[in-house]
């Protein structure tokens, strides 16, 4: 199906309306003056209705780039605070490691010297024994 334009759709229904007489309004004017002047119309009125289109995009462009931008801040700023969460919880799960670190640690020193305590008991008691054994 063919597509009709605005100008073409406008100079039809000027020379239908303006038919083959002279014009009433302007007799000095014949028929194919007047058709000129209803296409020289229609050619402003088009060029007019695609200035205002244009006008309409530019001003959706510009508010779509506005919107775009402030999401591209809003992102920034959500990736900012999420990286110094991220941050925090790591130095909160370092210092976590470090004091079970230290005191696990106390745990083998207690158990060292427990162990060391309890040997050394039983080395006494052996000692006993032999001395008690040598009388």
């Amino acid at each position: 199906m063919k597509k009709i334009t605005i100008p073409a759709l406008m100079l039809a229904v000027a020379m239908v309306a303006t038919g083959c007489k002279k014009a009433d309004d302007n007799p000095n004017m014949g028929p194919a003056q007047e058709a000129g002047a209803a296409i020289d119309n229609a050619g402003a009125k088009a060029a007019a209705e695609s200035r205002e289109a244009a006008e309409r995009v530019d001003a959706a462009t510009d508010r779509a780039g506005e919107r775009i931008e402030n999401a591209a801040d809003r992102a920034g700023e959500n990736i900012d605070q999420a990286t110094d969460r991220a941050g925090e919880k790591m130095r909160e799960a370092g210092a976590e490691v470090r004091q079970e670190s230290r005191e696990a640690a106390q745990d083998v020193k207690e158990g060292a010297s427990n162990a060391t305590a309890a040997t050394g008991r039983a080395v006494e008691r052996a000692g006993e024994k032999i001395q008690d054994a040598s009388k």
